[in-house]
């Protein structure tokens, strides 16, 4: 089946995720598209720090404390949660009407729109002049947090620091400490002065503020005049239907906080009517309802039903109970160890039911039931007898797959599986791959896969998504990333592969290491460790070519301009190597 033919289950575009470390912020997800599609296989690939770890925790809402999602969408379509429904009886009916009607008076703003932008663009151009430039602004900002942060460091190495045995370095870093504070306090007053000077010299410009005053008034009049023409037909039709939409997209929370998120959700619209936005287009209106709750789509209503379907917009999540219909119950992942994964003081049985009862609303006996199945689905021997032990009576296999039986008790359409054979025996990976394969068939859910091990990646994967600094670097099938690669840096994670060595060769390895995140990265951020590498990667990121409807990879050597490289000679015809290596089972 062509993948145009596939749904799309997860639809990420453009996704950028930060965090705060020590006064600085980390760019560790740069900007990634992709679909991943139903009852498919993709194996997200890449060095450590990467960020495939980082990508699959945004899908369950996993991220540290300290992260957040600063741009893009994660958009989840599954059917049972967008379906919606909410109250529609006479005293909603009501209160619609009423938002309606605010929001009628509202759309008058859209006629005014040419003008509020006008005035807007004309107040923050005087702004501009009452401060300094953004480019200034931008590098005093750099150099200020370089300098707390190196301020941060210093005082941490200091308190690690031993008074008697360490004293002439404990002086070194104190003067260290102190002639940063200098330098802080330097710049942030040569800042402030700079901003003080433009101030006073915006003021003394007597001619530049008559005639920003004069331009001004004239803008605000046009504006005042243009909002008066009365709302059309259309317009009161479909501002209606979106106040019906707003109750569908506030009905899941209880009255106190539907009431503030409608509020929110007026404010918010009447801003875009000012500004002239399309809110007719569906991506748009998407975009302004994420900042305050999903969208619901209207689609139809009875005597008392509303009845929508939501866009789940995962990046956007704000209700945290949200979260609990979609983690575990949707979205469900198996960790690394699995002797962290379970709770030691807890029976084996009773972590399987109660997440069942949890998600499922079932009794204790049912929960069981289901718990001792799933058990004998996951290989456990006995599941009768061993559901009241404990994880330290089961070996690291077996606790792997309790994890799975856990991960797959509510039956999720996504399963993450983050590197889950890496405390593995080598003889039980292959079992635990085994395992996770034939259960997609039964249960038919997505699996995600995250692995160093390429010959796991052989053996489960329908496509490979290659990661490097944050970023997609090369998506296609499995077959087109191994025997077709086309970015070096695949070529490079290929060619260091031990399976495909000599006797007596020097193994490959990827020299360098990966960019630093906290920095700006200025064009293919492979470039510094590429032997292939061209002038343009040094300038210019390269954007993702198609190489066929399932390839993409990001280098420029897909340029037409580019000069004719060929692929190192280790992985050169490595079909044959590859199923003798990883003995790669058919699909």
């Amino acid at each position: 089946m062509a993948e145009n033919d596939k749904k799309v289950l997860l639809s990420v575009k453009d996704l950028e995720v930060k965090f705060r470390v020590r006064d600085r912020v980390l760019t560790a997800i740069r900007g990634i598209s992709l679909d991943i599609y139903e009852n498919e296989s993709i194996a997200i690939v890449g060095e450590s720090g990467s960020g495939k770890s980082v990508f699959t925790k945004t899908f369950a809402g996993m991220l540290d404390s300290n992260g957040f999602i600063s741009n893009g969408s994660i958009v989840f379509d599954d059917d049972e949660l967008a379906a919606t429904e909410t109250s529609y009886d006479d005293k909603v009916k009501k209160r619609v009407a009423k938002v309606a009607a605010i929001i009628d008076k509202y759309s008058a703003y859209s006629f005014g729109s040419a003008y509020y932008n006008e005035i807007e663009a004309l107040k923050s151009d005087y702004d501009a002049k009452a401060t300094i430039d953004a480019d200034k602004q931008q590098e005093y900002e750099e150099k200020l947090n370089d300098l707390l942060f190196r301020r941060t460091e210093a005082f941490n190495l200091k308190q690690t620091l031993d008074s008697r045995k360490e004293k002439d370095k404990l002086k070194e870093t104190s003067a260290l400490i102190s002639s940063l504070d200098k330098e802080i306090k330097d710049l942030k007053n040569t800042i402030k002065a700079e901003t003080v000077a433009h101030k006073n010299a915006l003021k003394a410009d007597t001619a530049y503020n008559e005639s920003y005053n004069a331009k001004l008034a004239e803008l605000k009049a046009k504006y005042d005049e243009a909002v008066k023409a009365p709302v059309t037909d259309e317009m009161r039709e479909r501002n209606l239907v979106l106040a019906k939409e707003f109750y569908l997209s506030c009905g899941r929370f209880n009255m106190a906080r539907r009431m503030r998120s409608i509020i929110r959700l007026l404010k918010v619209f009447k801003q875009a009517f000012k500004e002239g936005v399309d809110i007719d287009d569906d991506k748009t209106r998407n975009d302004l309802f994420d900042k305050v709750a999903f969208r619901v789509k209207y689609l139809s209503e009875t005597e008392d039903k509303l009845i929508g379907r939501c866009i789940l917009n995962l990046a956007k999540i704000q209700y945290p109970k949200d979260w609990s219909k979609i983690r575990g119950a949707k979205i469900a992942t198996i960790f690394q160890d699995p002797m962290t994964s379970l709770n030691p003081i807890i029976t084996i049985g009773k972590q399987i039911s109660s997440i069942i009862i949890k998600h499922q609303h079932c009794s204790e006996i049912e929960a069981r039931e289901r718990a001792i199945t799933l058990m004998k689905k996951v290989g456990i021997p006995n599941a009768e007898n061993r559901y009241d032990d404990y994880p330290f009576q089961y070996s690291g296999g077996m606790r792997q797959r309790i994890v799975i039986a856990i991960a797959l008790s509510c039956q999720p359409k996504i399963l993450i599986c983050d590197e889950p054979t890496t405390a593995l025996d080598v003889t039980i990976q292959a079992q635990i791959i085994r395992l996770i394969k034939s259960l997609q068939k039964e249960f038919n859910y997505t699996i995600v896969f995250i692995t160093h091990d390429l010959g796991v990646v052989a053996n489960v994967a329908d496509r490979v998504a290659v990661l490097y600094a944050g970023q997609a670097i090369e998506v296609g099938t499995v077959e087109e990333v191994f025997y077709d690669p086309r970015h070096p840096y695949t070529w490079a994670l290929l060619s260091s592969l031990p399976q495909l060595a000599q006797r007596n060769t020097k193994l490959f390895s990827i020299s360098g290491t990966p960019p630093s995140l906290y920095n700006k990265i200025v064009g293919d951020p492979f470039a510094p460790r590429n032997e292939y590498c061209l002038k343009v990667d040094t300038l210019k990121e390269p954007p993702m070519f198609k190489v066929s409807e399932t390839h993409y990879a990001k280098t420029w050597l897909l340029d037409p301009r580019a000069p004719k490289v060929e692929k190192p000679e280790i992985i050169k015809d490595i079909h044959e190597k590859l199923i003798k290596a990883f003995n790669i089972r058919p699909q």
